[in-house]
């Protein structure tokens, strides 16, 4: 797997990966178990950051691209101001493909060292670290399809669904 321009940053060898919890929209308890299985692209991110909204939307649109039983995108918030603060922004700006799930404690992203936002971890569909990114990225690019695409498929054993 090369690194492509703006592609995440992959370790020589997957990493283990801290278990996390968090909560979906209705405040379930959710582990990163539930994505087993798929490749993970998991985006810690707040309302309150302004390269974190900026690039929701690139995030939404990789989710319709690509999601599904191989691939999905986590859009992790840490908004203390909880789940109505995420709701009205996704609302606001159009995001209809990613779920709703916050950490208000921000434990999960302490736990897997998140120093920063916003930053995002490509995770194997054997729960560990492929590598991280940290800072915005444009993800819905032909570069940064391209790149999952052939993460799917060197991790999954099989092509997207595309």
């Amino acid at each position: 797997m090369a690194d492509g321009p703006n592609a995440v940053p992959l370790h020589d060898t997957p990493q283990p990966l801290a278990a996390i919890s968090f909560a979906d929209e209705n405040g379930n308890a959710l582990t990163l178990d539930r994505w087993r299985g798929k490749v993970v692209l998991l985006n810690i991110w707040a309302t309150w950051c302004a390269p974190c909204r900026h690039e929701m939307p690139t995030l939404d649109r990789l989710q319709a691209s690509l999601g599904g039983e191989r691939f999905e995108v986590v859009a992790l918030s840490i908004d203390r101001a909880g789940v109505d603060v995420v709701r009205r922004f996704f609302d606001k700006i159009g995001i209809q493909h990613l779920g709703i799930v916050i950490d208000e404690t921000m434990k999960a992203s302490r736990d897997i060292g998140i120093y920063g936002l916003p930053e995002t971890l490509l995770i194997a569909p054997d729960g560990r670290e492929l590598g991280r990114l940290i800072g915005p990225a444009e993800w819905d690019t032909q570069e940064m399809v391209a790149f999952f695409e052939s993460v799917i498929s060197d991790h999954t054993g099989k092509e997207s669904r595309r």
